[in-house]
């Protein structure tokens, strides 16, 4: 659950018009102190920050999804490797 102070600064973000990735960065800024603290057992800022945007989509913020990374079209061109050679 989310802190009062971050539900605050992200609705006020909001009002004011702010983009999604600006209000979700409220949530993500209270994960990392969260971690550096000790809160909670993230083991990386990766982690962290994935927990944050998490929480921020539950608390209705509309954050896009992770976009298909790149390594997946280079996947597709892999049947070079497998050539037969004729011996």
């Amino acid at each position: 659950m989310p802190e009062k102070r971050t539900m605050q600064r992200a609705r006020t973000a909001k009002r004011r018009g702010k983009s999604a990735s600006t209000q979700a960065g409220q949530f993500v800024k209270e994960e990392l102190r969260h971690l550096r603290s000790g809160k909670h057992g993230a083991k990386s800022t990766k982690q962290a920050i994935a927990i944050g945007l998490n929480k921020a989509r539950r608390s209705g913020v509309k954050v896009k999804r992770k976009r298909s990374s790149s390594h997946t079209s280079a996947r597709r061109g892999g049947s070079r490797s497998r050539r037969s050679s004729s011996r």
